[in-house]
C-alpha cells in the first residue's frame, strides 16, 4: 500500500485509529476503556482537596474518585472549585497531572482562555497565506471572547474562510459553555476525544491518500500484526543491528547492538539507525517520562553527529522530547512527554 493511509477500526468497543505510510505502521491511536484513567485533553470542574507540602501544589477531585496532581496551587483553598486539564498520563498509581492553563483544539483552531491574542502557526511561512489566515481571524474574532486567544493551525492553509470560521463558531459555543460552569462539585465537563476525531484533528497535514473506516480493515491491511511486533522489546535495525526498548518504573532503557557485523563501522551505523527509528518506536509503544538510551560502543568524537541526528529525528514527532545530554557513563539521556498509554493499557 503506497502513500499515507488513515484507518479506522473497531474492537472490544473501542475505536482504533492508525497512520500507516507505504504500509509501513507510524502512528496508533486507541480510544480508552471505560475503567481508564482521565485521559489527556479532558476538563474537569476539580475541587481542591489538600496541599502538598514543599512542591507548591495540591490533589484536587475529579470526581468519581479518581484525583488530579495540580502542579501551581497557590492561593488556592481547600475546597475551591477550579477548571483543570488533564495534562499527562500519570505514572503507576499516581495523581494524574493537571493544569488550570485550558486549551480547547481543533482541526483548524486552539482556544486559548486566559491568554488573548490572535497567532498564526509558525510552520506557515507563506506571507500571502498568513496574512489571509490573520485576515480571516480578526474579521470573524467575536469581540466578546476578550480574554481568550485564538492560534490558527498549519492544517488551515489552503481552507476556505467559512469552514474556518464554521470551525470557530462551533469550538467557541464548547469553550464558552465549558467556561461559565465552575461552581459546584467535581465533574467531568468535556470528554477526551476519541481515537478517530484525533486523528482527524492532529493527522491532518499529513493529507492521507486514503481514509479506511469500517471493521476489519486492520486485518485487511496488516494493522494487527505491526502492532504485535512493538509488543516485543526487540526492534530490528537496518544492516542486522537492533535494540531492546524496555520500560520500568523508573525510566525507559534502550539498549543498542551491532549485531553481526564487528566492522570498525558498525557501531556508529547502528546507534544512527536507532537513533533515526527511536521516535516512532517510542510513539508506538506509548513511552515516554525519562529515557535513557545505552549506545553501541560510541566514541566521544561521534557524540556531535549522534546530537545532530536525534534533534533531526525527533524534529517531526508529535510529542515533545528534551535532549537533556550525557551521562557520565556515556549514555544519552532524554526526556518525553507522557501523552500516550504503554501500548499494553491499549491492547
Amino acid at each position: 500500500m503506497k502513500g499515507i493511509s488513515i484507518l479506522i477500526d473497531r474492537a472490544q468497543g473501542r475505536e482504533l485509529a492508525a497512520m500507516m505510510v507505504d504500509g509501513k505502521l507510524v502512528d496508533l491511536l486507541v480510544d480508552p476503556v471505560a475503567s481508564d484513567s482521565p485521559q489527556p485533553d479532558a476538563i474537569y470542574r476539580a475541587v481542591v482537596d489538600r496541599p502538598i507540602k514543599g512542591m507548591h501544589g495540591a490533589i484536587v477531585k475529579l470526581g468519581n474518585g479518581q484525583q488530579g496532581f495540580l502542579k501551581d496551587a497557590k492561593g488556592l483553598a481547600p475546597g475551591a472549585s477550579i477548571l483543570v486539564q488533564v495534562a499527562t498520563f500519570a505514572e503507576g498509581s499516581k495523581a494524574q497531572p493537571v493544569t488550570q492553563r485550558l486549551l480547547f483544539k481543533s482541526r483548524y483552531l486552539i482556544l486559548t482562555p486566559g491568554a488573548p491574542g490572535i497567532n498564526v502557526a509558525r510552520s506557515i511561512r507563506d506571507d500571502d497565506e498568513r496574512v489571509r489566515l490573520l485576515e480571516i481571524s480578526h474579521a470573524i474574532w467575536p469581540e466578546s471572547a476578550d480574554n481568550m486567544g485564538l492560534i490558527v493551525r498549519s492544517a488551515c492553509v489552503g481552507v476556505s474562510d467559512d469552514e474556518i470560521s464554521d470551525d470557530l463558531t462551533r469550538m467557541l459555543d464548547i469553550a464558552t459553555n465549558v467556561l461559565a460552569d465552575t461552581s459546584g462539585p467535581a465533574e467531568l465537563l468535556l470528554d477526551a476525544p476519541s481515537a478517530g476525531y484525533r486523528a482527524w484533528r492532529d493527522w491532518a497535514p499529513s493529507e492521507p491518500h486514503d481514509i479506511i473506516d469500517q471493521d476489519g480493515c486492520f486485518d485487511d491491511h496488516g494493522v494487527w500484526d505491526a502492532i504485535e511486533q512493538f509488543k516485543s522489546p526487540l526492534a530490528g535495525l537496518t544492516g542486522g543491528a537492533y535494540m531492546y526498548v524496555e520500560p520500568t518504573h523508573a525510566l525507559v532503557s534502550v539498549d543498542v547492538n551491532t549485531g553481526p557485523d564487528f566492522s570498525p563501522a558498525a557501531a556508529l551505523k547502528a546507534n544512527i539507525a536507532a537513533v533515526r527509528e527511536l521516535p516512532r518506536q517510542l510513539l508506538l509503544r506509548g513511552l515516554g517520562g525519562q529515557i535513557i538510551v545505552d549506545f553501541a560502543p560510541l566514541a566521544k568524537k561521534d557524540r556531535r553527529q549522534i546530537e545532530q541526528v536525534v534533534k533531526s529525528a525527533f524534529k517531526k514527532d508529535a510529542i515533545d522530547t528534551t535532549l537533556v545530554g550525557w551521562t557520565p557513563l556515556g549514555h544519552l539521556e532524554l526526556l518525553r512527554k507522557r501523552s500516550r498509554q504503554p501500548l499494553d493499557m491499549r491492547s
